[in-house]
């Protein structure tokens, strides 16, 4: 009995699985755990001799790319651990076909995996274009959507890779895609819309990452142009996201573009005010404008108007319209404030004052004198009760 069971047992060790005997898997089992003991042997000398190496270099591409690929290389020391425990080891022919499929799998993910972890340190090398794109934050911008497209390319060449060893016609698949596609469009139509939108938004610079933007919908701060939608921090710090479709297809206002800031006032001062001192402010103001760097009084760039404009209801009014050099808020802020402060001492100081809205009431004598008040006579009236005269 027991003779027969030990027969049995040895029919299963030698049978194993897939005809392979479970002596020759343990053995490729063990091969395979060796590799991965050296895998750590192999990173603590080779690896950090590679970093020593590329320290030495003047730029810093070769460390990130040596630090981006460090993962993928664990891995492809898994991948050699496995094809070298299935060649010492006597398989059968089914195992070793899926041994070789799954081989040929892992090192499709090692490579595409590599290139992807690669990408981000080689987009250093877009740096170089910054001067095409007109800004640093615009470069940024165009420079993260072209990694995000690589990326989303390289995961569908990686997986296709893969299906291909495991006998899918690729060919097939994309052309059944067309059929999914079409479908699909037709319940992603606002998903494509908003994506050619963000495209539209790149090719003609509309905004960049930073902008002050506004729109009907939203005003604030760029911070982030995605695929579908834009994120815009509006001023209480609320973050709104809006579909690309609604800022490329309306009118939308670009305050971070602008050349010079404006300052537009009316100056209302006192009808008593002479033509003399009206002048003198007048020209003053205009001077003061021309020689302060902070205001832009080149015609060729900006208009700069200071002219008696109008008489109001209570007040004589001086057109202000100038531009200041900066376009920075906090900063046009100062120089506005500034410019009151001086406006303010020029009108003093040629004896006139600022008007106030005020209504004047006069009061003219009557032609035929005061008339009488009318009054009401005490004297009882008659009623049905009283007695007739």
């Amino acid at each position: 009995m027991i003779k027969g069971f030990w027969k049995e047992v040895q029919k299963v060790w030698d049978e194993g699985i897939l005809g392979t005997g479970l002596g020759d898997i343990f053995l490729a089992v063990g091969i395979f755990l060796v590799f991965l003991f050296a895998r750590k042997i192999f990173f603590q000398t080779t690896v950090k001799s590679l970093q020593l190496m590329v320290r030495r270099t003047k730029t810093t591409l070769d460390d990130q790319i040596l630090a981006a690929i460090k993962q993928p290389l664990e891995f492809a020391f898994v991948v050699v651990g496995l094809y070298v425990s299935g060649q010492f080891v006597p398989l059968s022919e089914t195992l070793a076909h899926i041994l070789a499929q799954i081989v040929r799998s892992m090192i499709a993910i090692t490579i595409f995996w590599a290139i992807f972890r690669v990408i981000d340190p080689l987009s250093s090398l877009f740096d170089r274009a910054i001067g095409l794109f007109g800004s640093e934050s615009m470069h940024e911008t165009i420079k993260g959507f072209f990694v995000k497209v690589t990326k989303a390319i390289v995961v569908c060449l990686g997986i296709a890779a893969v299906f291909q060893e495991w006998g899918f016609n690729i060919a097939a698949v994309l052309g059944s895609l067309g059929l999914v596609g079409m479908a699909v469009a037709l319940g992603a139509q606002d998903f494509i819309k908003n994506m050619f939108a963000g495209l539209t938004i790149f090719l003609d610079r509309m905004f960049e990452k930073g902008n002050w933007i506004k729109s009907s919908e939203v005003e604030g701060d760029v911070e982030e142009i995605g695929f579908r939608a834009t994120k815009v921090r509006q001023f209480d710090k609320a973050l709104v996201t809006i579909p690309n479709s609604k800022l490329a297809n309306e009118a939308l206002i670009n305050f971070s573009r602008m050349t010079q800031r404006r300052i537009y006032w009316r100056i209302g001062v006192e009808y008593r005010t002479t033509k003399e001192q009206l002048g003198g402010i007048i020209q003053d103001i205009r001077d003061h404008l021309h020689n302060n760097p902070n205001f832009e009084t080149d015609p060729a760039k900006a208009k700069t108007f200071v002219f008696l404009d109008s008489f109001g209801a209570s007040s004589v009014d001086i057109l202000l319209y100038c531009f200041t050099k900066t376009t920075i808020w906090g900063e046009w802020l100062a120089v506005k404030e500034q410019l009151a402060y001086t406006i303010k001492e020029i009108v003093e100081g040629h004896g006139s004052s600022f008007a106030f809205p005020s209504t004047s009431l006069y009061v003219e004598s009557l032609p035929f004198g005061t008339p009488e008040p009318f009054a009401v006579s005490e004297t009882r009236l008659p009623t049905d009760s009283s007695p007739s005269a």
